[in-house]
């Protein structure tokens, strides 16, 4: 791999991680940082399709090196404690609709709506429903009824999963749908965000490891380098990303990224119009 693939691979794995966890689209940013970076000039349009994919694992890396004690301290008493069956039960119950759908008609969606205009519209649509929630959230703050992952039902779980399905749209968002799904079904913003991150660790491994499997044989060992180096720059900038959000939501709501989604799905339609941007399978 020469210097620089290298340090396109490193851009990839920076974009992935900075926005994996935020409410505006990490496919949506890699799709545009591939596109201007011309990363298809340098590996196959395939290999670069479980590349985008498979650096998802530095992200989730990164939530489990944050969440290190909690994790652990969840599977170390799960025979013994109901309270980490309970979580480990909710986690499971969330992953499944997402999974039972993607698998059923996932790619069926993803070829007819990977199109400029469907994933501006699901960027701008997604921002003012933020925006919607978020008003929502001023005005009836005793809406609220959840305030810890720890009190969430099955069934907040189930919503919450429900919730995630829409990612299957392209430019939805995976961490968007879960965490305003999540406010609107009650729980509080710090919830709903931390409820997204422990969901995201089945989600993205599953994903990584079903796309890595499928691609086994395009991929080989001379791979190998381009994958670790956006791996690791995507655990780097999605640890910083997640300590930064946290800090975020203790005094800030989600406008910010409403506003920027709507932003960035015009951007979207004028990448598309003038040509900037190849929006295709």
């Amino acid at each position: 791999m020469d210097l620089i693939l290298a340090l396109k691979a490193l851009v990839m794995g920076l974009v992935e991680g900075f926005t994996e966890f935020l409410p505006i689209s990490s496919t949506g940013h890699l799709i545009l940082a591939g596109s201007l970076l011309d990363f298809t000039q340098d590996v196959s349009k395939d290999v670069m399709d479980v590349f985008e994919i498979a650096i998802q694992a530095g992200a989730i890396l990164a939530v489990c090196w944050e969440y290190r004690q909690r994790i652990g301290a969840v599977l170390s008493t799960l025979s013994s404690s109901a309270g980490s069956r309970k979580f480990v039960l909710n986690v499971a119950i969330a992953f499944l609709p997402l999974a039972v759908i993607g698998l059923a008609v996932g790619k069926m969606i993803k070829h007819a709506l990977f199109k400029p205009v469907p994933v501006a519209l699901a960027f701008i649509i997604g921002g003012v429903i933020i925006l919607l929630v978020e008003r929502r959230a001023r005005r009836n703050p005793v809406t609220v009824r959840v305030n810890s992952v720890e009190e969430m039902t099955p069934l907040d779980a189930l919503k919450v999963g429900c919730a995630q399905a829409f990612a299957l749209i392209p430019g939805t968002s995976r961490s968007g749908s879960t965490i305003i799904g999540g406010m609107l079904l009650g729980l509080s913003r710090k919830t709903a965000t931390e409820f997204s991150f422990f969901l995201a660790i089945p989600t993205l491994l599953a994903a990584t490891f079903y796309s890595l499997y499928k691609a086994r044989d395009i991929l080989s060992a001379n791979d190998l380098p381009l994958f670790g180096v956006g791996t690791l720059a995507a655990f780097v900038s999605a640890f910083l990303c997640v300590r930064w959000l946290l800090r975020y939501i203790s005094s800030h709501d989600f406008t910010f990224f409403a506003w920027y989604r709507i932003v960035f799905g015009m951007l979207v339609l004028a990448s598309a119009h003038y040509g900037w941007v190849v929006w295709a399978e």
